[in-house]
C-alpha cells in the first residue's frame, strides 16, 4: 500500500512540473496537500477507506480523486501527461543543484535551453550575459552545475557519516555549540542517506548560521534564516542546520530523526492521548509536558525511548508500550575488533602500533590481519617479536584466504581466517581450508550490494546466509554495508537463523573508532544484542581465540522462522 509520503512525495513533482509549464496557482495548491499528507496521524488509506479525504487540509474534490487513483493504480495519470509535454531534458535541468522548476522554464522558454547540454554551450557561446537575474555569480553557477557529475542520490552509511561528522567538527571549530546531534536517516543508520540534517542549541544562532554558511565545503546558500539555513555541499549534497531552544532539542531530535512512518503513529497515539507532539515538544491544551530530551518525550506518550536505529515503524513502538524493546549492542560491549588488516612488509613495530590502537579504546583482544605478502617465516617471526612488545592487550593473528590461495604448508598456527569468496555466488561443497584446516573462519569480503548504496541482493543475501548455516560459518558485519559484508537487513536475516556474527571496522593499519561505530549502529539497526556478536566482552569465547570453528558438511534444509517469542539458534 502506498504511504503518506509517497503520495506527498508524487504531488511535489506535479507542482515541479506546473512550475515548469508556467502555472501560476496550481502549483502552490499541490505542494501544501503534500504538506498535509506529511503531516497526517495515520495512512492515507484508512482516510480513503472511511470517506474522508476531503477533510484534509489542502484536499478538494480534484486531488481527493488523485488520491484515491493512486492507492488504486500506483500512478496519478495527470502526472504523467504533464511529464509527457515537456523536454525530458528540461526536467533534469529543474533537477539541476540551484535551479529549480522556475529557472528552468525561464531558460527553456525564454532562452530555448532544453537540457544540461544546451546550457553548457549557451554559456560558453556568451548566451546568458545581460540576462535580467542572471548575473555573474549566477551564471558561474549555472557553469558549475551543469558541468558537474550528476551527484548520487543517496550516499552510502559510511561515506554519509565521513561527511556528517566532518561538518560537526569544522562546526565546533568555528562557534561554540552546546548540544550538535545529526539526525535524519543517518542517525537511525539506514545503509543509504539522502539530505544531510544537524540540530544545535547555542546561545547565539546568528553566529552558528553564519559559521555554517561560509564553511569551505559549502558551494551554494540555497536558505539563510535566523534558527534554519540550507546549503548545498561542493559535493551537490545537501545539508540543513536548524538551531532551537534548550527546552525543545529532544523533541526537534525526535521529530527530524523519523522516520515518517515512525512520527505519524507517534501523533496518533498522541491524539488518542488527548496530546499534541510535534517538533517543539509535546503538548496537553496550552500545557507543556516534555521536549528537553527524546526520553521524556517518549515517557509522555506512555512509551520506553526507542533506540533511532529501530524507528522504522516495524514494530518498535507496541514493542516500548509492553516493555519488551531488545538490549541492542554498544560500542563498550565489543570485546575488540577482529579485522585491522597491517600493511604489506609490516613489521613488528607496526603490529604493536596497532596494537595499542585498540588498547586505547579500551579493547582487551585485537585481531591483525597479516598483509597479503606474509610468508609462514615471516609470520613467524613477527609473532614472536610483538610478543615480546607490550602492548597491552591480546593479539590474535589472523589470515586472508580465497577459495583458490595456495596452502601453507608447515605454517605456525594462526588464530583465525577470514575466507575471501571468489564470486557473486556460493559454491558447492565445503570451504577451503587454505592450509588452516580446524582453524575458527569467520567469511569476509562478502559482496552482496545490488545498488552500490550498501543495500543488499536479497537473493544473494539469502543463498549465502544458507551456505554459512550449513557450516557454522561466522559472518561479518562492517561498516561499508553490503559492499564488504552484511547490511542490516542480511545480518537479521542471519540472526534468526542462529548464525554466529561478528562486528568489525574493517581497519587499516589502527582500529578505527568511528568504523566500529558505525558498524555497530548497523548492527543496532538489525536488531543484534551482545548474545548474538561473537566479539564482544561478555562472551565466553573470549579471551580464548576460538570465534567458531567451520565444520564442512552437506547443505541443510532451511529451518522454520521462528516464533516471535522464542529465537531458534545454532550452537558452533
Amino acid at each position: 500500500m502506498p504511504s503518506n509520503a509517497e503520495i506527498a512525495e508524487r504531488f511535489r513533482e506535479i507542482a515541479d512540473l506546473l512550475d515548469v509549464l508556467g502555472e501560476r496557482f496550481k502549483p502552490e495548491a499541490y505542494r501544501r496537500a503534500a504538506r498535509s499528507l506529511d503531516d497526517l496521524p495515520e495512512d492515507i488509506s484508512a482516510y480513503a477507506a472511511r470517506g474522508k479525504l476531503r477533510q484534509i487540509p489542502g484536499i478538494g474534490e480534484a486531488l481527493a480523486a488523485k488520491v484515491e487513483e493512486y492507492l488504486r493504480d500506483g500512478r496519478i495519470a495527470y502526472r504523467d501527461r504533464l511529464a509527457a509535454e515537456i523536454p525530458s531534458g528540461v526536467v533534469a535541468l529543474m533537477k539541476l543543484p540551484g535551479l529549480g522548476p522556475k529557472t528552468a522554464r525561464r531558460l527553456w522558454v525564454e532562452l530555448q535551453i532544453d537540457g544540461p547540454q544546451a546550457l553548457r554551450e549557451a554559456i560558453d557561446a556568451g548566451r546568458l550575459a545581460g540576462v535580467k537575474g542572471f548575473g555573474d555569480r549566477k551564471v558561474a553557477l549555472f557553469r558549475e552545475a551543469a558541468t558537474a557529475p550528476a551527484p548520487v542520490a543517496r550516499l552510502p552509511l559510511w561515506e554519509a557519516y565521513e561527511t556528517g561528522t566532518g561538518l560537526v567538527a569544522a562546526l565546533r571549530e568555528r562557534v561554540p555549540l552546546d548540544r550538535v546531534e545529526l539526525a535524519g536517516s543517518l542517525r537511525r543508520a539506514r545503509e543509504s542517506v539522502g539530505d544531510l540534517d544537524l540540530l544545535t542549541t547555542s546561545p547565539n544562532p546568528s553566529k552558528v548560521m553564519e559559521a555554517f554558511t561560509t564553511l569551505p565545503e559549502v558551494r551554494e546558500i540555497r536558505l539563510k534564516g535566523p534558527t534554519k539555513s540550507t546549503v548545498l555541499l561542493a559535493s551537490g549534497r545537501q545539508v540543513d542546520l536548524r538551531v532551537v531552544p534548550a527546552e525543545s532539542f529532544g523533541a526537534a531530535l525526535q521529530y527530524f530523526t523519523g522516520s515518517k512512518e515512525h512520527n505519524v503513529k507517534l501523533r496518533s497515539r498522541a491524539q488518542r492521548l488527548g496530546l499534541r507532539v510535534n517538533e517543539y515538544g509535546v503538548n496537553r491544551g496550552s500545557t507543556r509536558l516534555a521536549g528537553a530530551t527524546e526520553a521524556e518525550v517518549y515517557r509522555a506518550l506512555g512509551l520506553a525511548e526507542i533506540p533511532p536505529e529501530l524507528r522504522e515503524d516495524r514494530g518498535e513502538i507496541d514493542a516500548a508500550e509492553a516493555g519488551r524493546l531488545p538490549r541492542l549492542l554498544s560500542a563498550g560491549d565489543l570485546a575488540g575488533d577482529l579485522h585491522v588488516h597491517l600493511p604489506p612488509g609490516a613489521g613488528a613495530e607496526e603490529a604493536a602500533d596497532a596494537a595499542r590502537s585498540a588498547r586505547d579504546l579500551g579493547h582487551r583482544v585485537v585481531g591483525l590481519v597479516l598483509p597479503p605478502d606474509a610468508t609462514p617465516e615471516g609470520f613467524g617471526r613477527l609473532r614472536r617479536d610483538v610478543g615480546a612488545a607490550e602492548t597491552g592487550l591480546r593479539i590474535l593473528w589472523g589470515v586472508e584466504r580465497g577459495w583458490k590461495a595456495p596452502a601453507w604448508g608447515g605454517a605456525p598456527a594462526v588464530d583465525f581466517v577470514l575466507l575471501t569468496p571468489s564470486g557473486p555466488d556460493p559454491p558447492e561443497g565445503p570451504p577451503p581450508a587454505g592450509g588452516f584446516p580446524g582453524v575458527s573462519t569467520v567469511l569476509a569480503h562478502l559482496s552482496l550490494d545490488r545498488s552500490g548504496l550498501g543495500e543488499s541482493d536479497p537473493v544473494r543475501s539469502e543463498a549465502w546466509i544458507d551456505w554459512a548455516a550449513a557450516r557454522g560459518i561466522a559472518l561479518e558485519l562492517p561498516p561499508t554495508a553490503a559492499r564488504d559484508g552484511l547490511d542490516s537487513t542480511s545480518a537479521r536475516a542471519a540472526r534468526e537463523r542462529g548464525l554466529p556474527l561478528v562486528v568489525t571496522g574493517l581497519s587499516e593499519r589502527r582500529c578505527d573508532p568511528k568504523r566500529l561505530q558505525v558498524a555497530v549502529a548497523l548492527a543496532r539497526r538489525a536488531g543484534l544484542g551482545p548474545a548474538d556478536v561473537r566479539n564482544v566482552s561478555e562472551s565466553p569465547l573470549w579471551p580464548a581465540p576460538e570465534l567458531t570453528p567451520a565444520r564442512p558438511g552437506p547443505p541443510v534444509e532451511r529451518p522454520a522462522a521462528p516464533s516471535a517469542g522464542r529465537r531458534r539458534r545454532s550452537r558452533p
